[in-house]
Parts: C-alpha cells; structure tokens; sequence
C-alpha cells in the first residue's frame, strides 16, 4: 500500500505564533491529510485522503479514545458537497472502548467510500479505557461517557461543516451490537438538553449533535428491562434445551412475570392503529419472523417443518386446469406461469401462516446458548462475575454496578433497596426508548434502518421491535426487519443498505 504525506509548510514569524496560539483546536485543517487506498472484494481499487487522529473535544481526559478519523475519496461519483452524505461508523461492542478506525473492504466503511461518501470512525470511551491521575487509575468509560464521545464527535462534524467535504445535515450512524444501541442513541437523543451540561464541561463544539439517520444492527439496548423481556419470551425453554436449574428457573420466573407490566407501558399501535399488548404481543412478534420466513422461501431457502414455521402449501395447477373450459386467448392453450429469470415454477407454492413459538424458540436457542438468568444485570444475583453492561454503569474506581432495582435487592439481600438518583440518571441517558414520545422531537433521525437477526438470542426480540414500533408510531421512517436465519452480526446485504440510503438521502 503506497502512502504519501501532504503537508502544509508555513512561515515562521511572530504574527504566525500569535495566530497559532488563537487557533481554534477544534477547527478541522484540511490540508493535514495523507493518501491511501483500499482494494475492494470485486478488485476496484478505491483511493482516498486520510485524515487521523483529530480530538473532537477541547478537555481531552482519554487521548486513546477521543478523537476522530475521517476518509475522503477522490471519486466523489460527480455529486455536489451537499449531496454527499457522511457515515459515521462505530466499532463499539460489548460496551467496551473503541479506538478510532479505519476503513475495511468488506463492511460499509469500505462500501461507503466506495460510494463516493464521506467516511468518519470516531473512537469512543467505554468499559476497559483508563488513565492514570494522581498514581491512581481512573476508569473512564462509565456511562454515558462512550455516548458522549459520539455525540462530541458528531458536533465535530457540524461544526466544521465549512472545511470537511459532504453533508453534515446527511450523517449517518451505523454500529452494530453495544454499537447498534449507540447509533439508536444517537438517532433519538439528538440535540437533548439532558446531555448539555456533559457536552460542555468536554469542551465539546457548540453545534448541534443531531444526525439525520440511524443504521441499528442488532441493537444490545434498552438495557434496564431487557432482562424481563428476555426471560418473557425465552422462558418456554427453561426445562427444554435451556436446561436451567432451579435457581435459575425462579429467577427467570420472577423477571418474567414483571414483563407484562412494561408491554402495556408502553402504549403501542400495529400499522392499522390497533393497541398491542401483552396479552396480543406475541401474534404481533409472529408477523415479523412470519415476513422473514416468506421472503427466506420466495428466495429459494429450505426451511425444515421441524423448527416451527408452519406453512400452507398450494399445489400448482396442472396444465390442463389451467386451460379451463374456454381460454380466453381464443381455445389457444396458455403456458405454465415461470418465474423471474425464465426458471419454472415449483410444484407448490408455499406461505407462512403461522408460528409454534416453542418449537420456534427452541430452535433458536439449539443454534447458540441462551444467556442464563438475568441476562444482562447478572452482577451479585447467582454468581459473582459482572457483565460488560454492569461495569459500563459502575464507577470510576472500576466497580460493578447493577442497574436494576431487581438484580441489587437479590444481590444486597434488601428488598426495599433502590438504584440511587444518579445512577437512575446514566440509565436514562443510556435508553433511546426514554427519549422516543408519541409525536416527533426535534433533533431525532428522521430515518431509522433497523435489523436483527432471525436467530440472534443476544437480546430478546422484544427489544428492537419496540424500539422500531415506537419510532413508527411517533411518525419516523423506519425500515426493519428481522432477516431470516441470521446470527448476532452487522453491515450485511450492504446492497440493500445502500439502496436504502441513496433512497432517503
């Protein structure tokens, strides 16, 4: 890979030392840049301006974490500055930190730039990043400072609206996992005056924060019920291929029982209006995974009777039924229909009708272990090891923390005992669903693209199902889908991502 670094030289005189020590650290220089290039899968070569390692906040705590990279291609495919949207990539997962990064080939960084658009991978604080004060190490990554970061990095972007080529009223976020809920953070949380007071005492721009859409891969959020939600619609397995033992079978029991409740919270409405509750919920989930499983099969994919698709299978007429008693082209016989592309029909046309949840669910949960009981607010409750969300809600000094009244009276023995106001507070910048009402807000995506996978048991499907229904419901656009037979993963079909960002763009 050949690199050439481009400088600016500039006279040295007192009048440029004075200028210098006026400048603004948090203006983008564009001319500090170098060239490189990435060979993309099919073999076009894609070249490109680096520009790397730019803090996006003046009070720098973490230099590991804070700061920013941006890629510019040289083929901007002929489209206008402001034609040309910025994707703003984040490598988060597991809520742990994530250093500034760089294009890859093979995932939407690559195809972006491939794309012609602006690329900009911000690094961000997490579980895991540290610095030492005083002889002492500080742990920085508690939340919502990896939110912030993001949000810091964002304001960035606006701010040197004038100096970095594209749009920063087209950004849009893409993460998967722990990164997925950041970029849905992102997209609900812009502009909200709640993160205000952070923003400022970072030394953040003073720009907006909002960004006009949100990509959302498997979103690991709404993290203080997801434990509920979990074992609510898990629970069918707990004896089958689960295999729970008593102790996690209360626990599961106790946390699902408290689901029901939350559902009916929630206030939401099907396409047509109707009211969706616990007690219907569930034939509303089955039209997602009955929507995945039909285009699966239109597709050409097999799916075995056994693990609860149940179908409806119309066989194909024969040619002489089709030719009836009078044809209307005449008495001349008509050919069997084909399909697109010429390829005759199959001798049964196939529709999904139906889910057996049980049989469904246990299928899913054969593919890979289900978590034990409590999912996600695991610390103290029946064992002692601190989940990644645990110690994103702990404290500087790098203690755990539960995050649900549930786990930390099970943990502390209290049943009176309560999540302190504060930590209640970090919670509630962690949730998009707190930021999301029943009408717009101004400074939320106008624009969601939302996917998890049909077989993805790291959070409950009640999770981004909720959080893609109340986004339609206040009036969003929202693509989501629940893709067939697919695992915990992020930046896949990019040729349908694509699609759908130069379609909203």
């Amino acid at each position: 890979m050949t690199r050439y670094l481009v400088t600016t030289v500039l006279g040295v005189s007192m009048a440029a030392s004075c200028l210098a020590a006026e400048k603004d650290i948090l203006r983008f220089d564009p001319d500090n840049y170098r060239i490189d290039s990435i060979t993309m899968p099919m073999g076009n070569v894609v070249r490109f301006k680096a520009y790397e390692n730019i803090f996006y906040v003046r009070n720098v705590e973490d230099s590991a974490y804070q700061k920013l990279n941006i890629y510019v291609p040289f083929d901007l495919k002929g489209k206008s500055d402001v034609e040309i949207p910025i994707l703003m990539r984040n490598n988060i997962g597991g809520y742990m930190a994530s250093p500034a990064g760089t294009p890859t080939p093979a995932d939407a960084t690559g195809r972006a730039l491939a794309e012609g658009y602006v690329l900009c991978i911000p690094g961000a604080r997490g579980n895991g990043s540290s610095v030492s004060k005083d002889g002492k190490t500080v742990y920085t990554g508690t939340a919502p400072n990896g939110l912030l970061d993001l949000k810091a990095a964002t304001r960035y972007l606006h701010y040197n609206d004038d100096l970095i080529p594209g749009n920063s009223e087209r950004i849009f976020t893409d993460g998967t996992s722990a990164g997925g809920a950041m970029s849905s953070l992102q997209g609900a949380t812009g502009n909200a005056p709640e993160y205000d007071g952070y923003l400022k005492k970072m030394g953040a721009a003073d720009a907006s924060d909002a960004v006009y859409a949100s990509i959302c891969y498997c979103p690991i959020t709404d993290l203080n019920h997801a434990d509920m939600e979990y074992e609510w619609l898990y629970g069918c397995t707990n004896t089958g291929v689960r295999h729970l033992d008593a102790a996690q079978i209360a626990i599961s029991d106790e946390l699902s029982a408290m689901c029901p409740a939350y559902i009916d919270s929630l206030g939401l409405t099907d396409s047509e209006g109707n009211k969706i509750t616990s007690e219907n919920y569930m034939d509303y989930l089955k039209t997602f995974i009955m929507a995945s499983a039909q285009k699966a099969l239109e597709e050409g994919c097999e799916i075995p009777d056994s693990i609860g698709i149940i179908r409806y299978q119309k066989p194909r007429p024969s040619f002489a039924q089709m030719l009836g008693s009078g044809p209307a082209n005449g008495g001349m016989p008509q050919r069997p229909p084909r399909m697109e592309g010429g390829a005759p029909r199959t001798e049964y046309t196939d529709y999904v009708i139906d889910v057996d949840w049980d049989k469904y669910l246990s299928y899913v949960a054969t593919q890979q272990t289900l978590k034990t009981p409590p999912a996600f607010d695991a610390y103290g409750v029946l064992k002692d090891a601190a989940t990644p969300e645990n110690r994103v809600f702990g404290n500087e000094q790098g203690d755990p923390s539960n995050f649900t009244d549930f786990s930390l009276r099970k943990r502390t023995g209290n049943p009176d005992a309560s999540i302190s106001e504060v930590l209640a507070t970090r919670i509630k910048l962690m949730n998009p669903m707190n930021f999301i009402g029943k009408e717009k807000r101004q400074g939320t995506a106008a624009h969601w693209y939302i996917r998890h996978g049909a077989k993805d048991r790291d959070t409950s499907f009640l999770v981004p199902v909720n959080l893609a229904t109340a986004l339609e419901n206040a009036g969003y656009d929202v693509n989501f889908a629940l893709p067939w037979n697919r695992p915990h993963s992020g930046d896949y079909n990019l040729d349908d991502l694509f699609r759908w960002i130069e379609s909203v763009k």
